[in-house]
């Protein structure tokens, strides 16, 4: 039996060690919960960092139309959708706001609005899982609270593409002049050393080339928004370099915490007839997929490079394929266009099934494995195709009332919700049924 004495030192002793262990936990550092991460719905343009339009929300084969809007101008990129109940368009108007967010779940009532410089259009905003918004306009990027007021702000050369979230914290901005630049994404300072990717750019000239970015063609060196794998620390963009034939793609190697935090890797110019709008990685990062100009869909090892395989579709796409986490492609959209499915086999992509009675005019967004959405022809005016990703059936066809100009893509809410835009400025929502 243990002394009195010996029982109270060894309890105090124990005491001492617990109160030790808690101040040290408590003490630690816990940024990393209030670091800027992508929202859990269609946090910017293509869904995701990756350009993959791929949602892990099982999508609605039933909807029901509950909404329609106007911006009263032009709508160039697709609507983001953030971790809430907020949506944010941006909008090119004659006059009054062109940035806007909204309640999704309220019938589209305005929840604050702002004015950018005009002319970026073609680029998203971001959402970040605290509802905060990244948006660049000709000159600038910039980040809104949710609510209207500038969190920050910070010139740039060029306008940048939609922006991506690389590590939590840390955000990339790639300009269409061939800037390349990481933001500590809370504070809006530059991290690490800025790319240029283009030389003999007037750093004063924010607006050059912008008319030709939208058709991808030769005075915007970078005409799509980059894609980015946090699984392999791999930016894929394209470029086209002034007087070059045709443009490339490019990987760009992240490293976080290290010098440089971002290293040009690999230059490459196997896509045929050059790439056609943004790159799309596979859920590994290990591979690119490109629209060529030649017809073809083309995967490129994101290790160097390389072309694996290319597949003729025998049509031209206009928007960037959506990819599944297990390989399944869906070819890009636009007019004269077809709804074909391609497998990627490791060495050689597999046409998995073909609807030649479909004119999808949009990238297809997958809502998991259960529906996908895309926007079709459907007599002189639009509808919104719900379709099986398995085998491409029609699970249903919702008309766009009004609905003119062009679909500029589908986004999927992680409440289900879809929305649809065009670029007459009309904006549908659809909630499940």
């Amino acid at each position: 039996m243990s002394a009195p004495g010996k029982t109270v030192r060894r309890v105090a002793a124990v005491a001492v060690a617990v109160l030790v262990t808690l101040g040290t936990s408590s003490c630690g550092n816990t940024d990393s919960w209030v670091e800027a991460h992508p929202a859990d719905g269609w946090s910017a343009q293509y869904g995701d960092a990756a350009n993959s339009s791929y949602s892990p929300v099982d999508g609605a084969g039933s909807l029901r139309l509950d909404w329609i809007r106007s911006v009263k101008g032009q709508v160039e990129s697709q609507v983001a959708i953030g971790s809430g109940d907020y949506l944010a368009v941006n909008a090119q108007t004659a006059g009054g706001c062109s940035l806007m967010v909204w309640e999704n779940d309220n019938r589209a009532r305005q929840r604050w609005c702002s004015r950018l410089w005009q002319g970026g259009g073609i680029s998203s905003p971001l959402f970040d899982g605290f509802d905060n918004l990244y948006v660049g306009q000709p000159g600038a990027i910039m980040s809104f609270p949710p609510t209207q007021w500038i969190r920050w702000r910070n010139p740039v050369i060029g306008l940048p593409q939609t922006p991506r979230l690389l590590s939590p914290g840390e955000l990339l901005v790639v300009t269409h002049l061939g800037q390349v630049l990481v933001y500590d994404a809370h504070r809006g300072n530059v991290v690490g050393t800025a790319l240029d990717l283009v030389e003999g750019v007037d750093p004063k000239d924010s607006e050059r080339g912008l008319a030709d970015c939208q058709l991808g063609r030769p005075r915007c060196p970078v005409a799509a928004a980059p894609a980015f794998s946090a699984a392999t620390g791999v930016v894929v963009m394209t470029l086209w370099q002034p007087d070059a034939p045709a443009p490339e793609v490019v990987g760009l190697r992240y490293r976080p915490g290290q010098t440089p935090l971002l290293s040009r890797d690999w230059t490459s110019a196997a896509v045929g007839g050059g790439p056609l709008g943004s790159p799309v990685l596979s859920a590994d990062g290990a591979t690119a997929y490109v629209n060529g100009r030649d017809g073809h869909l083309w995967a490129l090892n994101t290790e160097d490079g390389t072309a694996k395989w290319s597949v003729p579709l025998d049509f031209q796409p206009q928007t960037p394929p959506s990819v599944s986490p297990d390989g399944l492609i869906v070819s890009g959209g636009g007019p004269e266009t077809k709804l074909v499915a391609v497998k990627d086999g490791g060495d050689r992509g597999e046409v998995a099934w073909t609807r030649d009675d479909v004119e999808p005019l949009s990238t297809s967004s997958l809502g998991g494995t259960s529906a996908a959405y895309t926007v079709t022809r459907d007599g002189e005016g639009m509808a919104l195709l719900v379709f099986d990703p398995a085998d491409g059936r029609t699970l249903n066809s919702y008309p766009l009332p009004g609905a003119s100009g062009y679909p500029v893509g589908v986004s999927i809410g992680h409440d289900r919700r879809v929305v649809a835009a065009t670029s007459d400025g009309r904006v549908f929502g659809f909630a499940p049924a």
